[in-house]
């Protein structure tokens, strides 16, 4: 009787999918948050054969087993509110696509050169900016979980270099304000979704002391994360001098994940990187060595890499498309998955 249940107990294991959890998967993913705004437009995206798909399926094809979505507190058009949202994420579930929430605590773009307070919460003070913070993250994620969307990611800010919020939140002048902030997103995320994981991300992937200096500041004032998200991006860490080529970004970017496991226990993703899609060839290959460097050189502590916006064309140099349909750079994800 007792070898039976150990028998059925095992068969379980295999049939839920268990035992794919324990090991662990590498996780290929797209930031495909301004997919309905391109349909508005008349935009068809067409896969390699010339066949229109909609884009979370065309991503699907590629080899990606997730998506990211960020979050706008009031944008004014409407794009990237908490319903539009919804609407990708149910396209997602639809595919059995894990899913990645981006706050940007903004009405529209933060990064590292901005970081806007919404019109809604310019007057507010730090306390009340907090409980706004959390009103905010607990109503977007609400109406996600009521809608049967299961929510595996949660970035407490996006690229939050230096702080968001700015400059009630700024970290250079107020780290302890930052870190109370960031505080506030993760409980409030944890209200709803208790086994999210919660991300903090930065930029510049390859440099170590933006890092250093964030998790150090986040750590004295007693912040909490669960992950760390990096950008990695060889032409914007070129064109800042940063490094000098696509190899020494890898490199540096093995190194800190390694050093950030090391120094905070922190589990990492690359959670934006990008490559530019004019030069398809060199991408595909960069993309492909870099995959394969971060699942073997960090120990299994990086757990994915997406590719930011691999769909929009024109203004943005770093898509992965070209007259709407994908290029050799993701045929790097598609490779990798079929592995």
């Amino acid at each position: 009787m007792k070898r039976l249940k150990i028998i059925i107990a095992l068969a379980l294991l295999f049939s839920t999918g268990t035992w794919a959890q324990k090991k662990g998967i590498f996780w290929l993913g797209a930031d495909i948050s301004g997919t309905t705004q391109l349909e508005s437009t008349g935009v068809k995206l067409k896969d390699g054969n010339g066949v229109v798909m909609e884009n979370t399926a065309l991503q699907k094809e590629y080899g990606m087993n997730a998506v990211r979505l960020r979050v706008w507190v009031n944008p004014k058009d409407g794009w990237s509110s908490k319903e539009d949202v919804l609407t990708m994420a149910k396209r997602a579930r639809k595919l059995g696509m894990a899913i990645m929430i981006d706050f940007h605590y903004s009405d529209w773009w933060a990064d590292p050169g901005k970081q806007n307070i919404p019109a809604a919460w310019k007057n507010m003070t730090y306390p009340q900016m907090k409980k706004a913070l959390a009103a905010h993250t607990i109503a977007t994620l609400t109406l996600l979980k009521r809608n049967g969307i299961d929510v595996r990611w949660v970035q407490v800010g996006n690229e939050t270099t230096h702080g968001f919020l700015w400059p009630v939140g700024r970290a250079e002048t107020n780290m302890k304000q930052y870190a109370g902030l960031t505080e506030a997103g993760y409980k409030a995320v944890k209200s709803v979704y208790p086994k999210a994981i919660c991300i903090v991300h930065l930029d510049g992937g390859c440099d170590q002391k933006r890092y250093d200096f964030i998790f150090d500041g986040l750590k004295k004032y007693g912040a909490k994360w669960d992950m760390i998200g990096l950008s990695v991006y060889p032409y914007w860490d070129q064109d800042a001098k940063l490094t000098k080529s696509d190899e020494e970004t890898s490199e540096k970017v093995i190194a800190n994940i390694n050093h950030l496991y090391h120094k905070y226990g922190s589990e990492t993703m690359i959670v934006e990187t990008g490559y530019r899609a004019d030069h398809a060839e060199e991408g595909y290959h960069w993309l492909k060595q870099f995959i394969e460097a971060v699942k073997t050189r960090t120990g299994g502590h990086c757990h994915g890499v997406f590719y930011w916006a691999p769909e929009l064309e024109g203004d943005y140099p770093l898509g992965a498309f070209k007259n709407h349909q994908p290029t050799l750079i993701m045929n790097a994800f598609k490779e990798e998955s079929h592995k």
